[in-house]
This record gives C-alpha cells, sequence and structure tokens, in this order.
C-alpha cells in the first residue's frame, strides 16, 4: 500500500512539472500571437499599397502587347505545391492539417504531374519521408522572426519554373488565421496571376522602359510578398494553435492531477484504516490477555 502512496504521489508531482510547462509555453505563444498578429496586419497595409500599384500598370493605357506569360492561364500539366508547416510540434493538429490537405490534392490530380516543396521543418521532413518529388532539397525554416530573405531563394525558383514553362501552375496551401481560437486550411493559387486585390490609381504614369519591361519586373516583385504576406499568416495561426495546444494541455493536467489527488486521498485513508485496525485489534489482543 505505501508502495502505491508513493507511485500516485510522484504522478501528481510530475503532471503538476509537466503543467507548469505548457502553462508558461501557453504564455510565450500568448504573447507572440500579438506579436505576429501585428506584424501580419501591418504588412497586408504595405501589400495593398503593391496591388494598387500593379493593378495601375496592367490597366494602363500603354499597356497594349501580348498579355504577361505570369497573368495568362494555360492548360495544366504540371503543378507545383507550397506547403507551409512550423519548424517545431506542439501545436495540435496545424501541421497534420496542412499535409492531410496536400495529399488530398495529390490525389485528385488525375495523372497530372506536380512537384512540391515545404516551407517549416516539419513539412520538409514528411514530403521527404514521403519520397514527393521536391523543388528543392534544402530546408527553408520559419523561425518566429522569419524574415523576406529567407523565402527569397524559393519564390525565385519557382518563378523561373512558372516562366520557362516547367510548370504551370503555383500552389501555396497554409493555414489561414481567422482568429485566436480559429484557423482553417486555405488553397491558393499564386500563378497564374489572375485575381490582384487592388484599385488603379487615377495618377497617369510614364513609363520609360515600356510598361511590359515593367510588368517583368514588379509581378515577380508581388509574388515574392504575396508569399512572405502568406507566410506572416501561417506564422500567426502557428502561434495561435501552439497556445490553443497548451491551453488544453494544461487544462488536461490540472482534471488528471485532480483525479490522482482523488486516488491518493483515497489510498491514504485506505493506510489510515488498515493502520488503525491493526492498533486497535492489538490492544483488544492486549486486553483479552489481562
Amino acid at each position: 500500500m505505501a508502495n502505491s502512496l508513493r507511485a500516485v504521489k510522484l504522478r501528481i508531482d510530475s503532471t503538476k512539472s509537466t503543467a507548469q510547462v505548457t502553462k508558461a509555453m501557453y504564455m510565450v505563444s500568448q504573447s507572440k500571437v500579438k506579436r505576429a498578429e501585428t506584424r501580419y496586419k501591418n504588412y497586408k497595409n504595405f501589400m495593398e499599397n503593391i496591388g494598387d500599384l500593379v493593378v495601375s500598370v496592367v490597366n494602363s493605357n500603354h499597356y497594349e502587347d501580348e498579355v504577361h506569360p505570369m497573368l495568362k492561364e494555360r492548360e495544366i500539366k504540371k503543378i507545383a505545391y507550397l506547403i507551409i508547416t512550423s519548424d517545431r510540434g506542439l501545436a495540435g493538429a496545424y501541421n497534420s492539417s496542412v499535409c492531410k490537405a496536400f495529399e488530398e490534392e495529390i490525389q485528385s490530380l488525375n495523372g497530372k504531374e506536380y512537384i512540391c516543396s515545404a516551407i517549416g521543418k516539419q513539412g520538409h521532413n514528411y514530403l521527404k519521408s514521403k519520397n514527393h518529388p521536391l523543388i528543392l532539397k534544402e530546408q527553408i525554416l520559419v523561425r518566429d522572426d522569419v524574415m523576406f530573405l529567407d523565402i527569397v531563394p524559393l519564390a525565385k525558383k519557382v518563378i523561373d519554373l512558372y516562366l520557362n514553362k516547367e510548370i504551370d501552375q503555383l500552389v501555396v496551401i497554409y493555414n489561414h488565421y481567422v482568429n485566436s481560437l480559429t484557423q482553417e486550411i486555405k488553397k491558393e493559387v499564386l500563378l497564374p496571376i489572375s485575381e490582384i486585390n487592388g484599385e488603379a490609381s487615377s495618377v497617369e504614369y510614364i513609363y520609360e522602359s515600356g510598361v511590359s519591361h515593367t510588368l517583368d519586373r514588379i509581378l515577380p516583385m508581388y509574388v515574392e510578398n504575396m508569399l512572405y504576406g502568406i507566410i506572416l499568416d501561417a506564422k500567426t495561426s502557428e502561434h495561435s494553435a501552439r497556445m490553443n495546444a497548451m491551453k488544453s494541455a494544461t487544462d488536461n493536467a490540472k482534471e488528471v492531477i485532480d483525479k490522482l489527488q482523488i486516488l491518493y486521498n483515497r489510498a491514504r485513508q485506505d493506510v489510515i484504516t488498515s493502520e488503525l485496525i491493526d492498533i486497535i485489534g492489538g490492544a483488544n489482543a492486549i486486553g483479552g490477555n489481562n
């Protein structure tokens, strides 16, 4: 019985330690969510300005050439997929839901070719373990302070593949941040550029190098910035998912502690009752002998 008490006590102590860790991680993630959300919203304002510029150039009266390749849809024979995950776990279904959505996309291709890549260590390891054809073999990490320069090599690679007609579509799968309690899987087509979020300016621009050459410069820039904005969105979702996961873990740990405490109290009462019975039995035996 004493051994049972010690075992329950050890479980209570270890669960309390776990609860302290998960609570600390919850508080850290909570602060990171606020910072990431602010950063993402600020970047959205920047993207709106970029969108206005691109719309103004595309709708320019001087633009009389053939539709730019990045704006022109073509028959889809090969698709490039980018999945955005995290570098670390302990974020609930954040990574698994993206991988599941990607697998569903692959199964619905009906014989079309595809290549893929992941932004985030978890996604890269997943694609590699499943032997999916990779665009880049190197890992692209998504640290908390992810910088624009971190994703430029991959962005330039997929843009070049599209312009060289080695792929016909670029699709990004990621967790979209709705609010602190909700994230949803989103699939976004970045190439070809079918919809630009922006309004044409009433200002008349003069294009020294021509509209087509200007589009050659700003459309890749637009796609790179769109991808970076999606990563900031996904990073906000990651912190939010980890915050919720740690809160659930802490709450579950408290429930386990309460149940173990009841079990410990019952075991302790059994020990006390057993000791009292032994004492009373011994006393009666002594009294009976007298």
